[in-house]
């Protein structure tokens, strides 16, 4: 089945890149136009199957109406429809689009002026870990037949969505996203001196980020040795992020989706924002080393909470979190993909 694999945001490439390794040569890309997206294609040798890739605007930014965001989101899905348009007219039909959290390719399958359709996208999948994408679920509802949502997902975060899939085709998945891609790690028993922290903090300008994000205070990296892996000036090789991320002592950071899978590597993480998250409340659950940080980084409160941090950094050897889902594999199956490592 040929596919058009769409690229939004950095965790997402590395979700979907075994799948795409699968899948078929023909298969196609459509990625946004975001530094760290195009730096993981950049240098995807060995990682992630060349295809053709149309690139797309962000339909966000800092400080832009809803209007002006409105019409990017427009011309993004335009051009969406005319690349795949393109593509059934040189080569195999187009029959499947899989996004991750990005709805506006699920309705490029026609064109947002004229009533052209490409009827041979018969499959539009949606697969989503974050329940407070209201909008993007909305557009989702109305242009997906197959969603997957994972089995921790809270609907009562979700603005209804979940209870709205008539006629959708909805798959469960058991477990995170970063189940789907990572490996489990050891972690060494004993800290570096001073611990090693991995720091990631968020440029802001995304959807959530105005209403999520918390300054982290300078004071919290005393007696740390940082490395720093911010939003668009991490340096280093962004497909060893994750080995980056099992090798420190710990990870300071306003990111959900790092402090997941920094969490599911054992790696004791400190997530200082606003974000509520089914995935987080699982981890949390399960046992993984994540503490959580929602609100202005003072009183004695958050002093408790950054003491527990740092006493966990030296603890990472009494651990015993649920065993590994093999949410790959089932995935894949969802998919209908033989993956081939």
């Amino acid at each position: 089945m040929r596919t058009c694999w769409v690229f939004d945001h950095p965790a997402h490439i590395r979700l979907l890149a075994p799948f795409l390794r699968a899948g078929q040569s023909d298969d196609v890309i459509i990625a946004t136009q975001r530094k760290e997206v195009e730096n993981l294609l950049k240098a995807g040798d060995g990682h992630i199957s060349r295809r053709q890739t149309h690139w797309v605007e962000r339909p966000v930014g800092e400080g832009i109406s809803r209007l002006q965001i409105r019409r990017k989101a427009l011309r993004r899905w335009g051009s969406s429809h005319r690349f795949l348009r393109q593509c059934n007219q040189q080569g195999r039909p187009i029959e499947r689009i899989v996004s991750i959290g990005a709805p506006l390719e699920l309705k490029a399958w026609r064109s947002p002026i004229l009533r052209r359709r490409l009827s041979s996208i018969v499959e539009r999948w949606y697969i989503s870990d974050t329940e407070v994408n209201h909008i993007a679920h909305g557009l989702a509802r109305k242009a997906a037949t197959d969603v997957v949502l994972p089995t921790h997902w809270r609907s009562d975060l979700d603005g209804g969505f979940s209870h709205q899939l008539d006629g959708v085709r909805v798959h469960r998945l058991d477990g995170l996203h970063g189940h789907v891609h990572l490996r489990p790690s050891i972690r060494p028993s004993v800290a570096s001196d001073p611990p090693r922290v991995l720091v990631r903090r968020l440029i802001g300008g995304g959807i959530h980020d105005e209403e999520e994000l918390i300054e982290i205070p300078h004071e919290v990296f005393d007696g740390l040795s940082t490395t720093l892996a911010d939003e668009d000036v991490y340096t280093g090789d962004a497909w060893a992020l994750d080995r980056e991320l099992a090798a420190h002592d710990c990870v300071i950071t306003q990111s959900v989706t790092l402090a997941s899978e920094a969490a599911l590597l054992g790696t004791p993480t400190l997530l200082i924002s606003k974000a509520q998250r089914g995935f987080l409340d699982r981890l949390e659950s399960e046992g993984y080393p994540l503490f959580r940080w929602k609100s202005f980084c003072q009183g004695d409160e958050w002093k408790d909470l950054q003491a527990q941090f740092l006493t966990g950094i030296h603890l990472t050897e009494m651990l015993e979190p649920e065993a590994w889902p093999n949410a790959r594999k089932q995935l894949a199956e969802f998919l209908r993909i033989e993956l081939i490592d």
